[in-house]
């Protein structure tokens, strides 16, 4: 068995997630702490108890389900499952900084800052309504990049997103991606919708983000991670941290290539992978992109004393 973790990007955010570990595991307590502590505010409150639309909020969803996944992390290591276990890990999107503290390239509290700066700088970089994003549903990658392309009409029309061989999500000028999924439709696409998203994320309106990050991640200790992990902009491991640095960068307006990145996995030889943290959208997109890999989704204390055990099978 050769297992990879994954870790959930935005989307996968609700409220009360991760609650259930801190209150089982005072290792996943203690990292809502560290991030509170990092970000000057409580942020396991509003996580916990508050509205979903604030929680929603780029700024907060991305520390909050980085939170939630090192919680869950620290909650398998407490119960002897430490990051070698798997032989690689990887983020959509956000989550590839959920993978970096995961294994040990970034302290919680640097990826907490950092997400919060990333969260800011995604929404600031272009104007409310200017900007947005559409799930194309059954067209292949090289059918939505065509349709992206078609539709940019001099405007940014991108493919955002390469999610699985069934969804692919296109980001840019609300006009151009409006274009888009039209044209999805024409193309024979099963269904095109705008998505509930207040930026237009991975494509090149991203570029003020792309420069705030690069400096902010200059600022930062960025060590090599303990196993490999496979960069949402290659689709491939990377360990440098030079190389992960300048990725990172790279990410805010890069394409997120999931499913290259599981079918990359699959060959590399994982045979298991484990969602940690919030929700189980990854689950879905990966049992759709290879179905021989098994997909186990670790969330909850239930969840956690289930990994363990099979891991004993």
């Amino acid at each position: 068995m050769s297992i990879a973790f994954v870790f959930p990007g935005q989307g996968a955010q609700a409220i009360g997630m991760g609650k259930e570990l801190a209150d089982s595991f005072p290792a996943a307590k203690a990292v809502f702490e560290e991030v509170n502590d990092a970000l000057g505010e409580d942020l396991s409150d509003l996580i916990w108890n508050g509205d979903i639309a604030e929680l929603t909020l780029t700024q907060n969803a991305q520390p909050a389900l980085m939170a939630t996944s090192l919680a869950a992390m620290k909650a398998l290591e407490s119960e002897g499952v430490t990051i070698d276990t798997a032989s690689y890990v990887a983020g959509h999107s956000l989550g590839e900084y959920s993978a970096l503290a995961a294994a040990g390239s970034l302290s919680i509290a640097d990826a907490a800052r950092l997400l919060r700066t990333r969260g800011k700088a995604m929404q600031e970089a272009v104007p409310v309504g200017e900007g947005a994003m559409a799930a194309l549903l059954g067209l292949d990658f090289e059918t939505a990049t065509a349709v992206a392309t078609e539709a940019a009409m001099g405007e940014v029309c991108q493919a955002a997103n390469d999610n699985d061989p069934s969804q692919v999500v296109v980001s840019g000028h609300k006009d151009a991606v409006e274009r888009a999924v039209e044209l999805a439709k024409e193309k024979g696409a099963k269904r095109a919708l705008l998505l509930p998203v207040s930026a237009p994320f991975h494509c090149a309106l991203m570029e003020p983000a792309a420069k705030v990050m690069a400096q902010a991640l200059a600022e930062v200790d960025l060590t090599a991670p303990a196993v490999p992990l496979v960069a949402n902009v290659l689709a491939h491991d990377v360990t440098q941290p030079a190389t992960i640095r300048s990725l990172l960068v790279d990410q805010v307006t890069g394409s997120v290539r999931w499913r290259e990145s599981v079918q990359w996995m699959g060959e590399a030889g994982v045979t298991d992978v484990w969602e940690i943290g919030a929700g189980k959208a990854l689950s879905g997109m990966i049992r759709r992109i290879n179905k021989s890999i098994t997909c186990r989704a670790v969330g909850s204390p239930d969840d956690v004393t289930g990994a363990v055990a099979s891991l004993a099978e």
